[in-house]
């Protein structure tokens, strides 16, 4: 018998989940009567009694009824405007499709469509489903290939390329306290900071407190809070550490240099998007004298004033100007960490140099990021296919508003 893990993963591909929502009357008795009208088209209790088996069979969580019922409902709206097109499946297309439907099972159609009989799946069921995805396919296609096609232009793949889809990466909320290395601390600071993370473990409110009293970078006036950061920005020595920390709990000492650091974990989150992986990052430093007094930083102030790009940084040619290009694993962890928040040509007054008498101006020029697997033909594909479905989900949108729909107790 066909197993429920193998069921599971061929809906799946096929987004039989995606389309379901909710609304939710119960069963009727007799098994054709009207559960819903749609348009004057009748969507029978028998039909929401099948779809209600077939996701029973897949575990699908939930008002089993009322998701059926919902789906059906899309599927009419769908047929009908397919009809409308002339756009409706053909018996070839059904029969190929249900080949395929079972093949991603590694099964063939008889083996199929028995075993998901022997759960009380009809063969008219699973061959109305795949009939009503390819003339829904068709009429998407049809209607919006030309526009996803053109919206999946070059510039579309540049940005998607800066920036692809995922929910596998994650941001990061720190807060920090920065303490500089100085000739009259240098042989005990180590240790200091160490019981101070001690004694502010699990205590957010004391450390901020802490960070307005002690730390000397920027993100002392928000307590700390370095605000989320990708998790892909963070210099790599310092990712999985930060991740095996609980929210609350503080880091261990990390030297950044020029200065000793504590981090204390705030959140983390999932994100919509994230920038792929880097494979290098352009920067400037410019040395300002003064560090973090209001002097140095007004001095700091008035050069970011002065530019909007690394370009104009050479017509300003300031004392000590250095521009690098690094793999991210070899940029120094104070530069890195000051660098992550950072999109082009916007700068970062937090790195000290020289005890903390030396602001080091941090500027972002560029990232270097890879191209991901598939190349650039991928990613257009991606594009399109996710327009089609955006235009698709619209579509049905407009079908609902515009439909008469009545549901039957």
């Amino acid at each position: 018998m066909m197993t429920q893990s193998a069921i599971l993963r061929l809906v799946r591909t096929v987004g039989l989940a995606a389309a379901l929502a909710t609304t939710s009357p119960a069963l009727a008795q007799n098994p054709f009567s009207a559960a819903a009208w749609v348009n004057g088209d009748i969507v029978t209790h028998y039909e929401v009694e099948q779809r209600a088996l077939f996701l029973d069979i897949v575990r699908t969580p939930g008002d089993l009824e009322a998701q059926a019922l919902e789906a059906l409902v899309n599927e009419r709206l769908q047929s009908q405007l397919a009809d409308e097109m002339g756009l409706t499946a053909t018996p070839e297309e059904i029969e190929e499709g249900v080949v395929e439907f079972a093949a991603r099972a590694d099964l063939g159609v008889e083996q199929f469509l028995r075993q998901v009989g022997e759960e009380g799946v009809a063969p008219e069921t699973v061959r109305d489903f795949v009939a009503a995805g390819i003339s829904w396919r068709k009429v998407v296609q049809t209607r919006f290939g030309p526009v996803a096609r053109a919206d999946a232009n070059e510039p579309a793949v540049e940005t998607a390329r800066l920036y692809s889809t995922s929910l596998d990466d994650a941001e990061l909320l720190l807060a920090e306290i920065v303490v500089p290395i100085t000739a009259q601390n240098q042989d005990t600071l180590r240790e200091e900071i160490g019981r101070l993370a001690d004694d502010l473990n699990g205590r957010t409110d004391d450390f901020s407190e802490a960070a307005r009293r002690f730390s000397v970078v920027p993100t002392r006036e928000e307590g700390g809070l370095t605000g989320w950061r990708p998790f892909s920005a963070i210099p790599p020595v310092l990712r999985e550490y930060f991740l095996t920390l609980a929210p609350g709990e503080t880091s261990e000492p990390i030297s950044l240099g020029p200065a000793w650091a504590i981090y204390q974990m705030r959140g983390v989150r999932e994100r919509g998007f994230r920038p792929p992986a880097t494979s290098a990052i352009e920067y400037a430093t410019i040395p300002v004298a003064g560090g973090l007094t209001p002097e140095g930083l007004a001095a700091a102030a008035e050069l970011r004033a002065a530019v909007d790009s690394c370009e104009d940084l050479y017509g300003q040619s300031p004392a000590g100007l250095e521009i690098t290009t690094a793999p991210l694993r070899d940029i120094p962890t104070d530069i890195a960490m000051a660098l992550s928040p950072l999109d082009p040509g916007e700068m970062s007054f937090e790195v000290t140099r020289q005890s903390g008498s030396v602001l080091l101006v941090v500027m972002m020029c560029d990232r270097e990021v890879e191209t991901p697997e598939g190349g650039l033909e991928a990613i257009q594909q991606g594009l399109f296919t996710a327009g089609l479905e955006s235009y698709a989900d619209t579509l049905l949108a407009e079908l609902h508003a515009d439909a008469i729909i009545e549901y039957t107790p």
